[in-house]
C-alpha cells in the first residue's frame, strides 16, 4: 500500500502527460480556459501545455499525499519532505514561466539533497542516517555501515546526472518515461545488488536443536 502511494504521484504525471500529449488542442485550451491564473500571460500554448498540465497534477496528488499520511498520523519520511518542497517550487515555476526545464531540474535536485543529508550526517555529524533509519533491522559492522553509506551518496550523485542528461539529450516525452520507468527500474537494480552484498553479514536464522536433546 505505501509503494502504491509513493508510485502514485509519478504515475499521475506519466499519465497525465501522455494523455495531454495525444491531445494538446484539448490540453492548451483547457489551460488556457481554467488554469490561466496560475500562468504567466493567462495563455498557454499547445506544445507546453502536456508538460504544464502534469506538473499541476503532481503537485495536487502530492498534497494529497502528505495531507492523507498526516490525517492518518503517519510519519512523513525526509525524501517525501524533500520531494514536496521541490515539486511545488520547481513545479509552480514550471507552470508560471511554461517553461518544463524546473520540473525537469527536480529529480535531479531531490538525488542530491538526499545525497548531501547522507553525507553531511556522516562527514560532520558523524551520525549515519542510514543506520538510523533502517539499523534496527539490520546488523552490521561500522565500517559496512560506511560503506553503504557512501554507495547511496555516490548513487544519488550519479542519479542527478543522469536526469538532466536525459532531459537535456532527449525529447520532453522521453524524459517522462525515463522519470517513471527509468529512475525506478535503477533503484530497484541498485537496492537489490545491496541486498546481495550485505547478505554475508546477515545472521543466520537459529539451528533447530540438536537430534539428541530431543525427547522419543
Amino acid at each position: 500500500m505505501k509503494l502504491l502511494l509513493d508510485f502514485l504521484p509519478l504515475l499521475l504525471f506519466f499519465g497525465t502527460f501522455k494523455f495531454a500529449e495525444a491531445h494538446k488542442e484539448w490540453a492548451a485550451a483547457f489551460c488556457s480556459n481554467h488554469l490561466s491564473f496560475l500562468v504567466s500571460g493567462g495563455v498557454v500554448g499547445v506544445e507546453e501545455a502536456p508538460v504544464l498540465l502534469a506538473t499541476l497534477v503532481v503537485i495536487a496528488a502530492t498534497l494529497v499525499q502528505v495531507a492523507v499520511l498526516k490525517l492518518r498520523g503517519k510519519k512523513i519520511d525526509l525524501m517525501l519532505w524533500i520531494t514536496l518542497a521541490l515539486v511545488v517550487v520547481l513545479g509552480g515555476a514550471t507552470v508560471w514561466f511554461h517553461n518544463a526545464t524546473f520540473i525537469k531540474w527536480k529529480p535531479s535536485a531531490a538525488f542530491w539533497a538526499m545525497g548531501l543529508a547522507l553525507w553531511v550526517s556522516q562527514a560532520i555529524f558523524k551520525k549515519n542516517l542510514l543506520q538510523s533509519m533502517i539499523g534496527g533491522e539490520l546488523q552490521l559492522p561500522p565500517t559496512v555501515w560506511q560503506r553503504l553509506n557512501f554507495a547511496w551518496v555516490a548513487f544519488f550523485g550519479l542519479m542527478g546526472l543522469l536526469n538532466l542528461y536525459v532531459a537535456y539529450s532527449y525529447s520532453t516525452s522521453t524524459w517522462a518515461t525515463f522519470k517513471v520507468f527509468g529512475v525506478y527500474g535503477l533503484m530497484i537494480a541498485f537496492t537489490v545488488a545491496q541486498v546481495i552484498y550485505l547478505s554475508r553479514y546477515l545472521k543466520d536464522a537459529p539451528e533447530s536443536a540438536p537430534a539428541a536433546d530431543k525427547q522419543p
